[in-house]
């Protein structure tokens, strides 16, 4: 299959060092996957990235005789990671709980939030120093930068954390727009 490095030698670093960038973005993304509970597409991932590691390591074995295909090797997996964050993060695949807190009028953001067509629930509590409201509520990660930038806008001092979440059911949630929308007829 790689029969060609013998007359091209000097372009295995660069095939060693871009299939590690490809096997371990999809790793990462497998194990995100993973983490979600997607017991279908998390095995599909696996299986090109551990067949993508084995093409690589075979001509590591084979091949590779000389310290740039090491180093080569060692940069595709440092890359990998750089690279499959920045994917994931692009990507931003899953579910989130907002948890909010702020001495401001949490009445006044709950009808913000609300016209933005988020679910959120308000309870009161005792923080450190001041009496605040926490608001709560479960999102998609793609709606997370809509949703700072509201927090900011409404309180710059506003103290919120974030949590991944497994599973949500039974709530207020907008309804997911499918890629099969664009190109309904009568829209």
């Amino acid at each position: 299959m790689f029969d060609f490095l013998d007359y091209y030698p000097y372009l295995l670093p660069v095939i060693i060092f871009f299939g590690r960038i490809c096997d371990v973005t999809l790793g990462t993304l497998r194990i995100i996957f993973v983490s979600k509970g997607e017991r279908y597409k998390a095995p599909f991932i696996g299986f090109f990235e551990v067949f993508i590691w084995i093409l690589i390591i075979s001509q590591i074995f084979s091949r590779a005789n000389d310290l740039l295909a090491y180093i080569s090797y060692a940069a595709g997996y440092a890359s990998g990671n750089y690279v499959g964050i920045l994917l994931e993060n692009r990507i931003a695949y899953g579910i989130v709980l907002c948890r909010i807190y702020t001495r401001e009028n949490g009445s006044d953001l709950v009808r913000i939030l609300h016209g933005q067509r988020f679910g959120v629930t308000m309870t009161r509590g005792q923080g450190s120093v001041d009496e605040v409201d926490i608001i709560e509520t479960v999102i998609d990660r793609k709606q997370m930068k809509t949703l700072e930038k509201t927090l900011t806008d409404f309180d710059p001092h506003i103290f919120y954390v974030v949590e991944d979440v497994r599973t949500k059911r039974n709530g207020i949630f907008p309804k997911r727009k499918t890629i099969l929308e664009r190109w309904r007829i009568g829209k």
